[in-house]
């Protein structure tokens, strides 16, 4: 190939290492970026979770909660579990309670506060190798005595499905992700609040359903990847380097 032939094709091939060294080394400084911003959201964790347990806010602030700002901040509050449908959703383990390990259920139930509105309450985890319906009504039979008690717990926000995820089974009411929103709604529960609680305390005699206090661990591997995206992008340097190098005449 002659000299004039070699100079487009080379100047080409330049331009997309340039481009592709540029995306590893933009998607490294990305990493960056969201290893400071884990870091400020585990820092904010780490002071909620640690935090006495404040009021509820009322129901005329609910609406300008949100889950950079409040998820899961604790709170305590008093409530009388509504005798109505509950629900559960079904899970593997848990990531954010160290003493929960293996499949079971998480018992959903609405409660309902002294003016009247309604919030949704995660009360603790049931065992529940074969997803039963009956094991879970009989454990939250229990916690249904139409008497008000003072339950303290962790603000938390809704989840969305993602497409991977099963839907819903209404027959079971058993549910795969945390939407009480669309719990409430299949279930008659009313007008819930926006966010539900994550149980902490009373725990049952029996100790089921099992709430507990939550403990956050997120993963934190952004330097790593954003070491990979560097190093990538100086292999692909290195490599056209090689190439050109290659092509010169001996």
């Amino acid at each position: 190939m002659n000299e004039t032939a070699r100079k487009p094709r080379v100047a080409g091939f330049a331009l997309f290492t340039l481009f592709l060294a540029a995306v590893c080394v933009a998607l490294g400084l990305w990493q960056l970026q969201r290893r400071v911003a884990k870091h400020q959201l585990i820092a904010a964790l780490t002071e909620r979770l640690a935090a006495a347990p404040v009021a509820l806010p009322p129901p005329s602030q609910w609406s300008s909660l949100t889950p950079e700002r409040d998820e899961f901040r604790r709170v305590t509050f008093a409530a009388t579990y509504e005798s109505r449908l509950d629900a559960m959703v079904y899970s593997s383990g848990s990531a954010i309670r160290s003493d929960i390990s293996g499949p079971g259920t998480w018992a959903f139930l609405p409660a309902r506060l002294p003016g009247g509105d309604m919030v949704a309450v995660n009360a603790g985890f049931v065992p529940n190798t074969q997803q039963d319906r009956a094991l879970q009504d009989r454990a939250v039979a229990r916690l249904v005595t139409n008497k008000p008690a003072m339950l303290t717990g962790y603000v938390r926000f809704p989840e969305a499905a993602s497409v991977l995820m099963p839907d819903a089974e209404h027959d079971k009411r058993l549910w795969f992700t945390r939407d009480h929103l669309a719990m409430s709604r299949a279930l008659g529960w009313g007008t819930v609040a926006p966010f539900y609680i994550d149980l902490e305390r009373p725990v049952p005699e029996n100790g089921i359903p099992r709430p507990g206090p939550l403990d956050v661990h997120l993963k934190d591997d952004h330097l790593q990847y954003a070491i990979t995206w560097f190093a990538l992008a100086g292999a692909v340097l290195i490599a056209f380097g090689v190439w050109v190098r290659g092509r010169r005449p001996g």
